[in-house]
Order: C-alpha cells, then structure tokens, then sequence
C-alpha cells in the first residue's frame, strides 16, 4: 500500500490519513478474526470515541450500542449513524445495563487510559453472556517509544497512559474472569517512516500468537449468570454509580434521559 506512496508527491496530511486508515484496516482485520461477529447479535463497544469501530460491527449486521465518557464524541458517532446505534453517556467503570445483556463486549484502547482497567475488565464481564474482546496497545511491540505508539493511535502527546503486555492483560483476565480459554494475536509492527519499504512484509506476519504487534487483541468467553432476582426499584430509584451494580432493564430509559 505505501510503497507506491513516495513517487505520488502526497502531502503529509494525505500521508497521515492513509497510515491512519491503514492502521484501522489491520486493527479491523484482526478484531473481526478473534470475534467472529454473527448477524444479529448485540454488541456493546465501551469507550466508543468517534465510532470508527462499531462500523467494523455494522457491516456485519450486529445490533450496537456504544457507550463513552464523552458527550462530544457521542455527538459525532450520532451525526454518522444516527438511530443505527445506541449511544450511552458512560463511564466505562460504571456501565449502566443489565447482567448478561450483551452477546459481545469490546474494550479497544480504553484500558490505556482508565484509572482502574481491572473494574473496566469486570464490568465488561458482568454485561456480556458471550465473548469479551480486548484491544490495547502494547508495550513490548516493534513500533518502538511510547510516544511513537500514542501518535499512531492517535492519543495526544502529552495525555498521561500506561502500556500493557500479554501477560499483564492475561493475568487480569483470569483474575476476573477465572481460568477461561484466551485467544490472542497482534498486528503492525513496524513505525509509519518504514512502512515505505516493509508494507508487504507486514501483512505477511501472522496474526495469532505474535507477541510483537504494536496493538494486541485478546478475545475470551463469558459464561452466563442466571439471576434470580433484581430489584426494579432500586433504592426508591436511586441511581448513585456506587450502588448500580446491574440495571435492570426497566430503568435503562431512565439513566437515558438522566445522561442528556
């Protein structure tokens, strides 16, 4: 793809947007590898951002609901799908819906930035009864700095992260999780200033169990809670995050109009 790039005179803002659409065409090949989305079910992509990848999700004719901390990137998600996709002002600690309510929840680079990705981790289990995708960035990859790892994603230079490896999130996993079946892979591994010369190579690296790749996907099942009892009512509906453990799903309309 980018070889082709340097004879082409493109500006660097051409530059730039083709490595990013790059960068989410491998990070899309791999996400739709490990999760193997079926039509019809109900995804959940918490930290959302500017949905770029709920239409991974889209095109497979998935039922979506994303959910982010920000009401200006959940203003530009409504603008490109409008009632295609549900949309929750949300803190990804404190996701407000039901126990089981979502087939596949994903948390992609959203542990990067969380205060406490063990809780994001567990709140992604308490909603899903099938299959938790996590994509992060990873620390051990080819890529090289960090700062180099945050300008391909697209963070701001200057927003405080933490990195993770494989092993840091598979040993989160199974202490949330429990000892559950995890499958793995990773992909881009080398920086935009040599894609130039090594973009065929690229695409040549395997997918599954390569610890190199700049962003790595874990992807592992969750097995269905059956509860006997939730109370509807709530504390006489009080909605404090501390106390939500489980929405019901009588009173999601409610944390709705409370979120505009």
């Amino acid at each position: 793809m980018f070889s082709d790039q340097k004879s082409t005179q493109l500006s660097d803002e051409q530059l730039k947007t083709l490595r990013r659409n790059y960068i989410i065409s491998r990070q899309k090949e791999l996400i739709l590898d490990l999760v193997v989305p079926l039509t019809g079910e109900r995804i959940l992509d918490v930290g959302c951002g500017a949905g770029e990848n709920l239409q991974f999700f889209q095109d497979k004719w998935c039922s979506l609901t994303g959910i982010d901390s920000s009401k200006e990137k959940l203003d530009v998600v409504r603008q490109k799908y409008g009632d295609r996709v549900e949309l929750i002002l949300a803190q990804p600690e404190d996701i407000p819906f039901s126990d089981n309510e979502f087939d596949v929840v994903t948390l992609i680079n959203v542990l990067e930035v969380s205060d406490n990705p063990r809780k994001v981790i567990e709140e992604a289990i308490r909603v899903c009864c099938g299959r938790v995708f996590i994509g992060f960035i990873n620390k051990y990859s080819f890529v090289g700095t960090k700062q180099r790892l945050k300008e391909m994603f697209g963070f701001p230079l200057s927003r405080k992260m933490r990195f993770f490896s494989f092993p840091e999130i598979k040993t989160m996993v199974k202490n949330c999780a429990g000892d559950t079946a995890v499958k793995w892979g990773s992909v881009i591994y080398f920086p935009n200033i040599v894609h130039y010369l090594f973009d065929k190579l690229e695409e040549n690296f395997p997918l599954r169990k390569n610890p190199f790749g700049a962003f790595v996907g874990v992807i592992f099942p969750v097995k269905y809670i059956y509860r006997t009892a939730q109370n509807p009512i709530m504390e006489s509906f009080k909605l404090e995050a501390k106390a939500r453990n489980a929405a019901p799903e009588a009173i999601r309309e409610i944390l709705r109009q409370a979120d505009k």
